[in-house]
């Protein structure tokens, strides 16, 4: 009996190694910077960052937007992956030896979606706020070779939601994301009747539900790109209003 149970465990043994390293995601720990790339930057808006807090293709405007301050930048197509990259931040610094580089670099916060990649640039396309450009590079270089990577976004109190809509369509805008700044799926839970419900990305940092949520307290689960998530347990009392603004103790 003894042979046949080592050959038996022998053969076991690379079984419950591919279990092993078949590890389900672990949300655990802080978001940390990516690798350095290489891409080109251009700036829109006034020297105040004027022009440039109106709206745009992530939803934030106005108040929302100023919530981001003024180093924010429209990413390209690819980064902005149809709103899915909306709130993410990044380090933008000019290319070594670039004559108008000033040898700084900037966070910036993505709240916009910039033209494709110029004809002849490398990599993504950063089309920065002038205040965020001026802090890389000179005005006068106009498009300046950069090199970028993605780093956690430190926010100021915790995650913010928006609702609008009215009780057979709400829309919920958020913001003030920590972390790696972006949500990827977003669930609404109300303390009585309604259950653990997907929201629908409508476009940009805007869900949408078709659910009545009205005459609930409402509770918020937020994931990012890296599927770590952040609960906002009851953030939005059972008195909740459309057109107001709800912040989350906590953040990411």
């Amino acid at each position: 009996m003894a042979p046949l149970l080592a050959s038996l465990l022998l053969v076991g043994l690379p079984l419950l190694a591919g279990v092993a390293e078949a590890k389900p995601h672990v949300n655990h720990g802080k978001f940390k910077g990516g690798p350095w790339t290489d891409g080109h930057a251009t700036f829109y808006g006034g020297r105040d960052g004027s022009g440039t807090t109106e709206g745009g293709a992530c939803g934030y405007k106005d108040a929302l937007a100023k919530d981001y301050g003024e180093l924010t930048a429209a990413v390209g197509p690819s980064l902005y992956a149809q709103g899915a990259g909306c709130g993410a931040c990044y380090e933008v610094k000019g290319a070594e030896g670039e004559a108008a580089s000033t040898g700084k670099s900037v966070v910036v916060t993505a709240t916009n979606q910039a033209p494709p990649p110029v004809s002849g640039q490398k990599g993504e396309h950063f089309d920065l706020t002038m205040p965020a450009f001026l802090q890389i590079a000179e005005e006068k270089a106009g498009i300046v070779p950069i090199s970028y990577r993605r780093v956690a976004c430190v926010r100021q109190g915790g995650i913010r939601y928006t609702i609008t809509g009215n009780k057979n369509y709400n829309m919920v805008m958020v913001t003030n994301v920590g972390g790696e700044g972006d949500v990827v799926a977003l669930t609404v839970k109300g303390n009585k009747r309604v259950k653990w419900t997907p929201m629908k990305r409508s476009w940009g940092q805007l869900w949408t539900t078709e659910v009545d949520l009205t005459g609930e307290s409402l509770t918020f689960r937020v994931m990012n790109g890296d599927h770590r998530k952040a609960t906002s347990w009851h953030v939005m009392p059972r008195d909740w209003q459309f057109g107001k603004t709800y912040q989350a103790t906590k953040n990411f």
